[in-house]
Formats: structure tokens, sequence, C-alpha cells
């Protein structure tokens, strides 16, 4: 539903889009509902969540419900409810709300966001758990083993976008190094802002390029790798149309179309994973909820590439959404 046209362009003149006047003293509270009900008129999704973000936003907040007593019950100036008004209109346009903050927590992280570098979402906190999981697994079977020092992960993201994946896996495995690729400059460019905003430059080198069947020689003086992450290009061409208006008309498609199959961008990786992984290294992806079945189809197609389907874990919605890849021993 695309927000009312003439609503909008009032609200971007400078008068307030709804029958009130500009309001005279109002509370946070006031602020939130009145924006709420802008956006429902306008058809805007989570219109309540929006309005809290952004009045909590301007105050300085993560969260509305973080907002003592004190901010919750004194009158907003005229300056806080004109920026409002500004990152509100920017709401009524189908921007989604991390753009319209220019910024978005993740893993803890508060990251820089502009568009249209992909915005990472929530299920994609619970990749980062998995490799976690798997390196600390892989660490207590060596220490049992061998009782020697070990080396430090090497991991390779295709697809970084604003860097969440990588500078969560930074953060989780301290001892950590991360190569992170991703073919559009606008993603290079913000994934380098985010690491200097973090200070995580030493441990992590940020390349611009657009991974393909023969990117293996490029990459491989980085590795040889422990682990390779994406959340790739997954949507299926023909759902390409349905996505919602805040990614269509605001984020990268080519980010999120993952061809006729959804997995344009997937077998590009499994095939280069074998020259890039230690023996027994990891893949580990984000997929659609149909793409299990096909995967393991198409290992078994390509047995010369000797990587297995360990396992298929489920998002927090029950949908099969990551798959972990390990590469056999000759």
């Amino acid at each position: 539903c695309r927000a009312s046209g003439r609503s909008a362009r009032g609200a971007a003149a400078g008068g307030w889009p709804c029958a009130l006047a500009r309001p005279r003293l109002m509370t946070a509270p006031d602020v939130v509902s009145y924006w709420q009900n802008v956006f429902e008129k306008n058809g805007i999704p989570e219109a309540r969540e929006s309005s809290e973000y952004i009045v909590s936003f301007v105050l300085g907040a993560k969260t509305f419900q973080s907002l003592d007593s004190k901010k919750l019950c004194a009158p907003l100036t005229a300056v806080q409810q004109e920026q409002i008004q500004q990152l509100s209109c920017k709401r009524l346009e189908r921007m989604p709300v991390q753009y319209v903050l220019g910024e978005w927590d993740f893993q803890d992280l508060n990251l820089k966001m502009r568009p249209p570098v992909f915005i990472p979402r929530p299920e994609t906190e619970d990749l980062i758990s998995l490799i976690v999981e798997e390196e600390s697994r892989k660490c207590e079977a060596k220490n049992s083993a061998l009782s020697v020092a070990i080396p430090s992960p090497v991991i390779l993201e295709v697809g970084c976008g604003s860097g969440a994946i990588a500078l969560s896996l930074l953060c989780k495995i301290p001892q950590s190094r991360v190569l992170a690729v991703d073919k559009e400059e606008t993603a290079v460019d913000l994934t380098r802002e985010n690491v200097h905003r973090l200070q995580l430059q030493d441990r992590i080198h940020i390349l611009h390029h657009n991974v393909s069947y023969g990117s293996a020689k490029l990459l491989l003086p980085w590795g040889p790798m422990d682990f390779i992450v994406s959340n790739p290009p997954y949507v299926f061409h023909e759902d390409m149309a349905s996505l919602d208006a805040e990614i269509l008309r605001y984020e990268d498609l080519d980010a999120l179309d993952g061809g006729d199959d959804g997995m344009r961008v997937i077998k590009i990786i499994l095939t280069l994973a074998p020259s890039l992984l230690k023996d027994s290294g990891s893949v580990f992806l984000e997929v659609d909820p149909r793409h299990p079945d096909l995967v393991e189809d198409w290992l078994c197609a390509h047995p010369d590439l000797l990587l297995t389907l360990r396992a298929v874990h489920k998002d927090f919605c029950g949908k099969p959404r990551f798959l972990h890849i390990q590469k056999r021993s000759r």
C-alpha cells in the first residue's frame, strides 16, 4: 500500500500531514500517537513501531521503552518536533526505518545504514551464532586432541553489505581475521566506515570485487579459509515483484535477486569453496526455505567438489534458513 501522495507532499512542504495544525505542547507519547495515526492512514507498515523508533532516536534513546519518565513527560521542543517531522516524512515515502535513522543495531553493534546497501535482517543474527558455535566446537576438539596453540581462524564473507556479519564475527571470535568482499562500491565504503567506527581495521581486509567462478586466484592469498559465510542473493527471480515497497524502492535489488532458482551466487560460492577452504572447513549460508533440498541435490550432482551438507538449521519462525556445508578430505 503506497503512502498518500497528497499527505506526503503536505508533510514535505512543512505542514503536518493531518487535519491537526502544528501541535502546541506535546509529549513523546503524544507525538508517537500522532505519527502512528498518520502512518496508519497512509498504509505504512508497522506504524506504531516506526513512530516509536523515530521519536526515540530524536530524544537520544534506542527504544521508546528505554526513555525515562522525565523525557516521557516533558513537552518536546519545536526543534525536536521538526526533526521528527522530517524523519517521519521519509517514512511516509516508504523508506525503511533503518535508512530513515541512518543507523541500526545488529548483534549489539551500532552500524551506520544508508541506501541502497542491504539492511541486515534479525534472523541473520542466528547465522552468526552457528559459526561461533562451530568454531568453539573445533577449538575444544583440537585442544583435547593436541593441547597446542590453535591458529586464528580465517573467514571469508561474500557480499559484506554494511559489514554486519563480518564485524559481528570479529567481535564474537576475538582471534579471527576476515576477508570481506562485495561487488558494490557503496557497500564496500559503508563496511569500511563501520569497521573504523568499531576500531576493527587491523583484523579485516575489505575487497571491492564481484565474486565469480574465476575468483579463486584473487582470494587465495588471504587463505586457506576456515569458514566461508554469506547471506547471498537468494530470492527466486519470480518472487522479486512481490517484495515490500520499502525493499523495491530503496534497497539494492541485486543483493536480493538470486536468479531463476535463487542459487545464482550460491552455486558460485560452492564451486569456489573447495579451492579456498582448509580440509574440514565450512560454508555457512542463509537461504530460502526451498533451498536445502535444491542445494543437496546440486551437491550430489557435483561430487568432485567434495562438499557435504552437514546440517540445516531453522530460523526463529521455524523455517529452514541456514546451511552448514563442509569440505571433505581427499
